[in-house]
């Protein structure tokens, strides 16, 4: 019975079905199955389809629809972990979120779901969020990385709003901050003292593993 139901996650995840992988998630804890099986299942799923995006065999909606439905899955499971008492065996814990002003998704969600692939705990918080709403998340989920994402000029300095109510909150140097999006470079990264930047997704990833890694 549990292959059978970590078999449908797995095919509900490379379906993009959401609401089948929630309820599997949920009959799966029913089942007794240990909830750190289900989260490698995850895993090793949403990381297949990295590779084939990687490879050219997937496209980006393929991708996205992937860490959606993961998605979906992933509080149920992670509730049945914390009850439980265990502990999953993670590189890291990222928050990341694309800043105020700004409703880009699509990029920063790539970034999320390869950095899921790659065994991070990833608490993507969406799209328009403000300093406030960063901040809360990083002291709720305990984050080792703050992810920004701009895509716009005008919304490009906001990040840099960010950084600095991080050290208002005396939370700075406690957390690492990478920085990307069309709007954001090298230079605009240094200038406002993020501790990384990259330019593509899978650079993402690399920086997150050096990053935690310092």
């Amino acid at each position: 019975m549990s292959e059978k139901i970590l078999g449908d996650l797995q095919k509900a995840v490379t379906e993009y079905d959401s609401e089948a992988a929630s309820n599997l998630a949920q009959l799966a804890i029913q089942e007794k199955i240990d909830p750190l099986e289900i989260m490698e299942v995850l895993t090793k799923t949403i990381g297949d389809v990295g590779d084939k995006f990687g490879r050219g065999e997937l496209w980006l909606p393929d991708l996205v629809g992937a860490a959606d439905a993961m998605k979906s899955a992933m509080p149920i499971i992670e509730e049945e972990i914390k009850k439980r008492g265990k502990k999953r065996e993670t590189p890291g814990i990222i928050v990341i979120g694309t800043v105020k002003g700004d409703i880009h998704d699509i990029g920063k969600a790539m970034v999320a779901t390869l950095l899921m692939a790659d065994g991070f705990t990833v608490y993507d918080l969406g799209v328009n969020i403000d300093a406030e709403q960063f901040i809360d998340s990083i002291k709720k989920y305990k984050a080792d990385i703050l992810a920004m994402s701009a895509l716009l000029t005008t919304t490009a300095p906001e990040q840099r709003k960010v950084i600095e109510s991080l050290e208002k909150a005396g939370l700075r140097e406690k957390v690492k901050v990478m920085v990307g999006g069309g709007a954001i470079t090298q230079v605009f990264a240094d200038s406002i003292g993020a501790d990384g930047y990259a330019p593509t997704a899978p650079g993402a990833v690399k920086l997150a593993r050096s990053l935690i890694e310092q």
